[in-house]
């Protein structure tokens, strides 16, 4: 089974080089890598200088971040190029050097067709900044509001709202009947819910792979993430639009405890004089 990473990058150089370097320790060999650059012209210079052999395609990103559209083109050109699996990786991700044969081996099993495959994912702390490589393996402590399965086993889910974009993997077949990601979104948040809104009406399994690791690399976060509060606020209202129920309601509710907006039966509305 012929497996392409698709990884969609704006900044974060360093994040992608680790990431590369951590894709020249897993034990699957010949693995294409397309790389999606939205609209950061110096991400073909980052890959050659860790000899990266990845494909580097570039887009425009005049101002919200087109994630789901570049993701999309990067799975495009991954089955353009005979991929059987895509495995998608945020930029923010090392690839644990199991991850990949154990997506594909999750892939191949009977009673796993037609499904999205979910690996555990630890977030690493500003402490660990700089480990990779082995020195990893001591670190791990998936998030623990997913499952983990122990390693080399395959766990049936049915909560699809526990699906994260960052680290998840699909058959090529599955994914052309999904239809990819709504481009509809931009910016910050949504967009993956959405993904598992149509993975859910379309009648989808939801498998957690255990043993498919990956480290998210730490960086400054806000909670909540107040500089995405206009991306947040108009994706949450195109995903009530198509799926008549809101999204990342954690973040709205504390958008409204701030003041920020107001939130409740009759929608969405910017506290500050003006509709989002």
């Amino acid at each position: 089974m012929k497996i392409a990473v698709v990884t969609v990058v704006a900044g974060r150089h360093e994040h992608l080089g680790a990431q590369v370097r951590g894709l020249r320790r897993t034990t699957v060999e010949q693995v294409e890598h397309i790389v999606v650059s939205m609209g950061d012209h110096a991400i073909a210079d980052v890959l050659t200088r860790t000899g990266s052999a990845a494909t580097c395609i570039e887009i425009p990103a005049d101002g919200a971040l087109p994630l789901a559209r570049a993701r999309n083109l990067g799975a495009a050109e991954a089955v353009d190029r005979g991929a059987e699996l895509l495995v998608f990786l945020d930029v923010d991700c090392i690839p644990g050097p199991g991850l990949l044969e154990r997506y594909r081996c999750a892939a191949a099993a009977p009673g796993n067709e037609r499904s999205l495959l979910c690996g555990p994912v630890t977030y690493l702390k500003e402490r660990d900044v700089g480990t990779e490589g082995p020195g990893l393996a001591a670190l791990t402590a998936p998030h623990p509001a997913r499952p983990n399965p122990p390693a080399g086993s395959v766990a049936h889910g049915d909560n699809f709202d526990l699906f994260w974009s960052l680290s998840f993997a699909v058959t090529t077949q599955t994914w052309t009947e999904l239809g990819g990601f709504c481009e509809n979104y931009t910016g910050y948040g949504g967009e993956d819910t959405d993904f598992a809104a149509t993975a859910v009406a379309s009648g989808l399994g939801l498998r957690w792979v255990g043993g498919a690791h990956a480290y998210h690399q730490w960086h400054p976060v806000s909670d909540p993430p107040i500089e995405h509060l206009d991306d947040i606020v108009a994706n949450a209202r195109r995903f009530f639009d198509r799926w008549g129920r809101w999204p990342m309601v954690g973040w709205l509710d504390a958008f409204a405890a701030r003041g920020l907006i107001e939130f409740g039966d009759s929608g969405i509305r910017r506290t500050s004089g003006h509709v989002a």
